[in-house]
């Protein structure tokens, strides 16, 4: 062999004994990684028994919560289940993307995006989901980039009792809804969540036979969102008489009118409209569903942490349980989410596994859009680029540890976008258009040292303190507007009273009428929102059929704006 044969051999073998090196390098830093557990709860406010509800039956969070650090005081960055969803799994904030609605798929508005689990794919990890984990529905789909197999989800009724089904009408939407509540005498398993359940047990078999490829596996259940259905066991655990009522029933005094709401969601189902306003004895039943939902949801969880200690995973797995938002019982006269109030906005977070604090609560101050540094930095992988969360990993391993200094959220109302900052004492909301001056916000303050139940606006008697946080507000920019995809081109709009986008006038003036119509805010317009305040009420019903291009008997966004002349 001559000599440079030799040395091209040699330099090979070396190329190729580094190779090899780095490849099982990376494969054994990949399966010394921790597992990922992610549990994702719809609608799940903090009644829990662990954060000091003394009626909720929760014994399996609250075990959760006792080998792990349970965050006090986490916020969600809006109040509604798509664009909350949208910060989980994207960390970035819903005035960020651009995305304030339900149907409006988060990648239109910011396709490049990276989200959690890709960033985990990325990092050596099988990523699947189960449930609701993106919001499926009204228009809206799954993201396929995020999973390395098909997402999958249950396929079972919400209701297993004839008189349920019998009660079937169709809402101000055009959707077919039940009652609000259902009571049965039927096993955990003839409910979506009993099935969710079974097959997180299901993946964490199959999962748990790969030794050198972690997971990270998504289970999101269903319950306590509406409608409130819950085998017997369940309510007959409560005694509706012992269950909490609202102390307060009234707006906050000096608050905005808009800044409540009117409780849509819920007046869509069967009934309800006709038991309007909600009666005290109405509203001891839907607080004691809730709680039959939320105690339901439990024991499906707790099945899930039993498989995870049955297979021996549970010292290697980080374990994070989220609820997407809070909920409205009948504070304020309020019910369901879609506000910047503190039943609306305060979340449970809970995080367990390796290298965290045991039974700790921590005072740290919390976003949803957080919870993806944080799981990355907890797993060791790379930290996540462009993101608006930052990890508190930190108030993990030391739960007296702090994070936040202030956290934010949004919910829109009409043409207005309330924007809200919190800190330890005071939430300040700010409403206005998007890309209108300071001088047109209307200022929503709350003292939650003095008032813990919001019953007065007090920022007229604090500018000082306004000031500082509309100051801290402004250091993130201007919020963006709601994206609007184009028929007539492949590129999406931004359509708002400031057109950066160059969106045409005549769609700006329309997006922003039909902001206005949508009463329940729900990205949607009856045939009762669209009437209102038309200046041809005798010709405007005609055009309702015309504008409705899917005959589904409501109009999205994009069929009001491209459908109108």
């Amino acid at each position: 062999m001559s000599p440079y044969c030799r040395l091209a051999f040699f330099a090979f073998l070396f190329a190729s004994i580094q190779l090899a090196t780095f490849i099982n390098a990376s494969a054994a830093d990949s399966a010394s990684r921790p597992n990922v557990l992610m549990i994702c709860i719809d609608d799940l406010k903090p009644t829990i028994g662990c954060y000091g509800d003394p009626v909720a039956i929760t014994p399996h969070i609250d075990r959760l919560a006792g080998r792990g650090v349970r965050f006090e005081n986490a916020y969600c960055n809006q109040a509604v289940c798509s664009p909350s969803r949208n910060s989980l799994m994207t960390g970035l904030r819903p005035q960020t993307i651009g995305v304030y609605d339900l149907p409006t798929h988060f990648r239109l508005a910011a396709p490049d995006a990276v989200t959690m689990t890709q960033h985990f794919i990325a990092g050596g990890y099988h990523a699947a989901g189960l449930g609701k984990i993106y919001h499926v529905g009204h228009g809206n789909i799954d993201d396929k980039a995020s999973w390395s197999e098909p997402w999958w989800k249950p396929s079972m009724p919400s209701y297993r009792l004839e008189s349920s089904i019998a009660a079937y009408t169709v809402d101000g939407n055009g959707k077919r809804r039940g009652p609000p509540t259902e009571r049965a005498d039927v096993s955990d398993d003839d409910y979506s969540d009993g099935q969710i359940a079974i097959e997180a047990m299901k993946r964490l078999n199959q999962l748990s036979q790969d030794n050198d490829q972690p997971f990270f596996l998504a289970v999101g259940f269903l319950k306590p969102h509406l409608p409130f259905v819950a085998p017997e066991k369940y309510w007959a655990a409560y005694d509706p008489d012992q269950l909490p009522m609202p102390e307060v029933l009234n707006r906050p005094k000096d608050a905005p009118d808009y800044a409540g709401q009117a409780g849509g969601e819920l007046r869509n189902y069967s009934g309800m409209k006709e038991q309007w306003p909600v009666d005290q004895a109405m509203t001891r039943h839907l607080i004691h569903g809730y709680y039959a939902a939320t105690s339901y949801v439990d024991a499906q969880i707790g099945r899930v942490l039993d498989e995870l200690d049955r297979l021996q995973l549970t010292d290697n797995t980080l374990v994070v349980l989220w609820g997407d938002h809070g909920w409205h019982l009948g504070d304020h006269g309020m019910w369901c989410k879609h506000t910047n109030y503190e039943q609306a906005a305060r979340i449970p977070v809970i995080v367990a596994g390796p290298n965290v604090d045991v039974g700790k609560p921590s005072p740290a101050l919390i976003e949803t859009v957080d919870i993806y540094p944080t799981l990355a930095e907890l797993a060791g992988l790379p930290k996540p680029s462009g993101l608006d969360g930052t990890s508190f990993a930190a108030s993990t391993a030391d739960a007296s540890q702090p994070a936040r200094p202030h956290v934010t959220h949004v919910y829109p109302r009409g043409s207005r976008l309330g924007r809200a900052i919190r800190d330890n004492r005071y939430r300040m909301v700010q409403w206005k258009p998007i890309g209108a001056p300071d001088a047109e916000a209307e200022i929503e303050l709350y003292d939650y040292e003095n008032d813990p139940l919001e019953t007065v606006n007090v920022a007229a008697k604090h500018p000082e303190i306004v000031q500082a946080m509309l100051d801290l507000l402004k250091l993130q920019g201007e919020a963006k507007p709601q994206f609007v995809k184009s028929k007539s081109s492949k590129a999406s709009k931004n359509v708002s009273g400031n057109t950066s986008s160059k969106a045409p006038k005549k769609e700006v003036d329309r997006a922003e009428a039909f902001r206005k119509r949508d009463a329940d805010q729900d990205g949607f317009l009856t045939l009762e929102e669209f009437l209102s305040r038309q200046p041809d009420p005798e010709e405007a019903p005609k055009r309702f059929p015309k504008f409705d291009r899917n005959s589904d008997g409501k109009l999205s966004l994009e069929e009001y704006v491209k459908s109108g002349k």
